[in-house]
């Protein structure tokens, strides 16, 4: 027999009578108290007495598992009874109820499971949903849900809502209820903030801080929170040093540890103890003992891209009012004291409170839930904060991506299995083909090491930046995990087995606690194959059949960077064993700052996905350029997202569709192929000199659109560049002038200049310079004037070169030059060149006849 402890007065018991009545009269209430006023374990309980258990009992959702399990045990030591008595719990995969119990701390996942087996509540006569201003996903789903049972089929059904810091003005506003606060905590807080920024480490930070407080403080725990798992292991050792004394435990607590060693940090201990929390410390009764906290203000928040579809984990500051409830675990008990590792000035810029989950997570869990109640359009609820459009639009292509729903939005007979299991619509998924193949137990395997966190203590330590990971080599992680496994179930799970073969005992025993539950539920529906390369393969296909949109392709057979299905570029880690399938399933991915990582895949066979989701594939032909061979491909795809799983090429036959795509190439360029065509620059100058110099002959525009036509013409029939560049386009463009337009082009813009001796020299017309020539300075002897062009309107400009070919002279006034500089350039090039003629009068000497070749 229990002997019932003394129950102490905690500021929430004044206003019991109160709560009580407003409830049972109006069968809605919310109620605000701070931090450790005593609200999780007094207000059930005095329900309960009030007599609101006589048509059935009351369900309090918690947000987390250790909420929900010390809460029952708080309020059945009161009573002086065991758990699963009067009061008793329900949390994933462990509850302690009995027909006594009339009180269930549950979490808020088995309350959603529970109205999914019951979507009429009928035998629960009231819901309180507790720590409501953490507005986790299941939160809100809840509220929407109990209070649309409220409104139409169960209007005595009572519903309580509990916050420690939400303004409850416009919740209660919104369900209609009246408000009742619980003003004060038990016990004065001291609250120390730092003067400035701190650039240290944080495990450096808490160091310091944890040891502050246990020299100043001659008695009582310290609580730290801390953002994450990694962080909790940095401080613990960061706190080993000498410095902390011998008879401290240091102790962490988060939730991915067995609830025994969650226990163990939260339960009395002999010893002083420093608890190392991440925020599930936050939303829990009164930790005993403890009477300082420190906030390092910091917290991992989990989140969701509606647009890539993966999982997003990002260390944020927390909210003014997630601060004051950290703050709040330290005045319960007694006098408390709060050291914050940031600055006042900081908490005044935080918001005021958390982002609601439902506006930042994965949509898909909660709608495939609701379709099970019958709620096909999340729309008809009342929601306190609507869905975004996006995410909603996301989860529902998620669940008709998986099958889980037909053409017409109803659940499909795939999506009503899928709701048989305590798991994500993907895994769900994964166990639905599993027992379709026939691999029903083995995919229960799989699916519980998806769920957990890794059992391999090598591959865990090596993300964090430690050692590297395995040497292992084979077609999926997950079948390498179930290897593993294996092997420990084959050493009956012993710690010490499992230490050396480089697994953590409690991740695997946390496994088989999944793959347990899940076996329950799970059945063969199709024949088991008859080989172990057979079972492999359903593995992976089941695998595949969860994730059709993770499909990712190795850029290169070396490399681990992967193409994604939603277009991101991803990089696959080198733990993974997976190291040469050109195909892989991306199963544990995660975004962070823009960058995918992928912790686990498997390989996957085109063959497995036209099997499962031959909707999904999309099979194309087209015209592409090939810059390598300069030519034009006809490409076959096929492609699922924006993965090309499959590509052929072949040269393409002459067509009007493949002369489209060469001219586009060509023009395309770089220089365009008409711009490197000196023939055909030229012919664009001659002609542009003329409609400038000479208009009233009417030339007509050498445009983009003429010389594109050009190329167009000399394209037809053609499949390479080589073949185009060897077709003359200034051929094509003067085909398209008249007999009038040619005749004048050739005589007002010559291309060629034939000097007094002979010697014909061509006239160049470069882009953004006079038309020119350059010859033998002898060439132009005889010749008084300088040439010209367009009519006589625009002169040539000259380069006169001496033997050495180099000018002495450029000029467009051939008579000035023979006048003032001919006598001086002469002497020298006599002094230079005396065997050559250089006669005294340029202008009327003859010229050498030209040189015969």
């Amino acid at each position: 027999m229990l002997i019932r402890p003394p129950v102490r007065a905690l500021p929430i018991d004044p206003l019991l009578p109160e709560i009580c009545e407003k409830t049972l009269a109006e069968r809605v209430l919310v109620l605000e108290a701070e931090p450790g006023a005593g609200k999780t374990t007094r207000v059930p309980l005095a329900l309960h007495r009030a007599g609101l258990t006589t048509e059935g009992v009351i369900v309090v959702a918690e947000p987390r598992r250790l909420a929900a399990r010390l809460a029952a045990e708080y309020v059945s030591r009161e009573l002086g009874e065991r758990v699963g008595g009067t009061v008793g719990y329900s949390v994933r995969f462990e509850e302690e109820t009995s027909r006594d119990t009339r009180i269930v701390y549950a979490t808020e996942g088995v309350l959603m499971r529970r109205l999914l087996q019951d979507p009429e509540l009928g035998s629960v006569s009231a819901v309180v949903l507790d720590e409501f201003h953490e507005r986790h996903l299941a939160t809100d789903v809840l509220l929407a849900l109990v209070d649309r049972l409220r409104r139409t089929t169960r209007p005595k059904l009572a519903l309580v809502v509990m916050s420690a810091t939400l303004d409850a003005g416009p919740l209660a506003e919104h369900l209609g209820a009246k408000r009742v606060r619980s003003e004060g905590r038990a016990f004065p807080l001291t609250i120390e903030h730092q003067t400035r920024p701190d650039d240290r480490p944080v495990e450096r930070q808490v160091a310091s801080a944890v040891r502050k407080l246990l020299a100043e403080e001659a008695t009582g725990d310290v609580l730290v929170f801390l953002p994450g798992a990694r962080e909790i292991r940095m401080a613990s050792e960061a706190l080993s040093g000498e410095r902390t004394p011998e008879n401290v435990l240091v102790l962490p607590l988060h939730g991915d540890l067995p609830m025994k060693d969650q226990a163990r940090a939260v339960e009395p201990a002999r010893e002083r103890k420093v608890i190392l929390s991440t925020n599930v410390a936050e939303s829990s009764v009164t930790i005993d003992g403890v009477t300082a906290v420190v906030d390092t203000g910091l917290a991992r928040v989990a989140g969701h891209s509606p647009w890539s579809g993966l999982p997003t984990l990002a260390t944020a500051k927390i909210s003014r009012a997630s601060a004051v409830q950290r703050a709040g675990r330290a005045g319960r008990t007694r006098p408390g004291r709060v050291i914050r590792l940031y600055t006042e000035g900081d908490l005044a810029t935080r918001d005021a409170h958390d982002k609601p989950e439902i506006l930042r997570d994965d949509l898909s869990e909660t709608f495939l839930g609701l379709h099970g109640m019958g709620v096909r359009n999340p729309a008809e609820l009342r929601w306190l904060a609507p869905p975004p459009p996006a995410a909603a639009e996301a989860a529902d292509a998620l669940l008709r991506r998986l099958g889980a729903l037909a053409p017409d939005g109803a659940l499909s007979p795939t999506g009503r299995r899928m709701l048989a299991f305590p798991v994500s619509p993907r895994l769900a998924r994964v166990l639905v083909e599993g027992e379709r193949r026939g691999v029903a137990a083995d995919t229960c395997v799989a699916v519980a090491l998806l769920s957990e966190r890794d059992i391999r203590t090598g591959v865990r330590t090596a993300f964090q930046g430690g050692r590297p990971g395995i040497d292992a080599s084979g077609p999926s992680d997950v079948l390498e995990l179930m290897e593993r496994f294996h092997e420990a179930e084959g050493e009956d799970f012993h710690p010490r087995r499992l230490g050396s073969m480089g697994l953590d005992g409690r991740a695997v025993q946390a496994v088989d606690r999944v793959r347990r539950q899940l076996a329950r539920i799970a059945r063969d529906s199709g024949p088991r194959p008859d080989s172990i390369d057979g079972v492999d393969e359903a593995i992976q296909i089941a695998l595949l059949a969860g994730f059709p949109d993770r499909i990712a392709k190795r850029r290169s057979k070396t490399d681990r960077s992967l193409s994604l299905w939603s277009g991101k570029s991803a990089r696959l880690l080198e733990t993974s064993v997976v190291h040469d399938a050109p195909l892989v399933v991306a199963l544990d991915a995660e975004e962070s700052r823009g960058t995918v990582v992928v912790r686990l895949a498997s390989a996957m066979r085109l063959d497995w996905l036209f099997e499962l989701y031959p909707e999904a594939v999309e099979m194309s032909e087209e015209l592409a350029w090939n810059p390598t061979t300069e030519a034009v491909d006809r490409v076959s795809r096929i492609s699922s997202g924006s993965v090309v799983l499959e590509e052929e090429r072949s040269p393409a036959k002459p067509s009007e569709e493949v002369s489209r795509v060469l001219v586009e190439a060509a023009l395309a360029k770089s220089p365009p192929l008409v711009q490197a065509d000196e023939k055909l620059s030229a012919l664009r100058e001659r002609l542009e000199l003329l409609r400038r110099e000479v208009p009233e002959a009417d030339l007509p525009d050498l445009g983009a659109g003429v010389v594109n036509a050009a190329v167009e013409r000399a394209a037809a029939g053609r499949t390479r560049l080589s073949e185009l560049r060897g077709v003359d386009l200034g051929d094509e463009l003067l085909s398209g002038l008249g007999y009038a337009e040619r005749a004048l082009l050739e005589k007002e813009a010559p291309v060629h200049l034939t000097l007094p001796g002979g010697r014909t020299v061509p006239v160049h017309y470069d882009p953004g310079k006079p038309p020119w020539v350059e010859s033998r300075l002898q060439d132009f002897f005889g010749m008084s004037r300088t040439p010209t062009v367009a009519k006589g309107r625009v002169p040539l400009t000259v380069h006169l070169l001496a033997p050495n070919q180099r000018a002495v002279q450029v000029t467009t006034d051939l008579a000035g030059f023979w006048e003032r500089h001919y006598p001086g350039i002469r002497k020298e090039l006599c002094r230079r060149y005396p065997r050559h003629s250089w006669p005294e009068d340029g202008a009327t000497a003859v010229p050498p006849p030209p040189k015969r070749r």
